[in-house]
């Protein structure tokens, strides 16, 4: 015969099982939406409401539809670097991380609003500053991608006061266009 003191402790158990359950999930729901806060601070107000939110294991954090992909500061950064996309930064992206060849057909825009922790001028994999590798950390930015000949007027230094070229004569040449003070 089991007595009260036994099934009021099943039943507490139980309870506190499905409460740290729920914990769990709330966990993941605060991770997530910290996660989301962060991509969506590289965007302006306006196109932060309509733009998706993926992770950088690709998992959808938030549904979007005006074209624009943002993701929260890569995992392996101690600063802040979160950046906003469209379809043709998503393949300029692509390529990049799989070190592949690209070549911009079009234009393409990125913003980074929240600024970057930093990344070499003329490495596109460097991996922190050394004596010649040019390490900049840029404010609020965008940048653009275009067909090579649209950026050979440009120059490449980061400290002209206007917009220069990154990582000029690689597949992955792209105008950085300063919005704002760096830090």
């Amino acid at each position: 015969m089991m007595n009260l003191n036994d099934g009021m402790q099943r039943m507490a158990g139980s309870g506190l099982a499905v409460l740290l359950a729920s914990l769990a999930g709330y966990g993941v729901a605060v991770a997530d939406q910290a996660k989301i806060d962060d991509a969506l601070a590289a965007a302006w107000p306006g196109m932060a409401e309509g733009a998706q939110v993926v992770d950088w294991e690709g998992n959808v954090l938030k549904e979007g539809a005006n074209g624009y992909t943002c993701m929260p500061t890569p995992p392996s950064m101690t600063g802040t670097a979160p950046l906003c996309l469209d379809e043709a930064w998503q393949e300029w992206g692509q390529a990049w991380q799989n070190k592949e060849p690209f070549e911009a057909e079009s234009m393409g825009i990125a913003y980074m609003l929240a600024g970057d922790e930093g990344a070499s001028n003329v490495d596109p994999y460097a991996e922190g500053p050394t004596d010649d590798n040019e390490w900049v950390e840029e404010g609020p930015h965008l940048m653009l991608i275009a067909p090579a000949e649209l950026l050979e007027a440009y120059p490449t230094d980061p400290h002209s006061g206007g917009p220069y070229v990154m990582w000029k004569g690689t597949d992955y040449q792209h105008l950085m266009i300063p919005v704002g003070a760096r830090d």
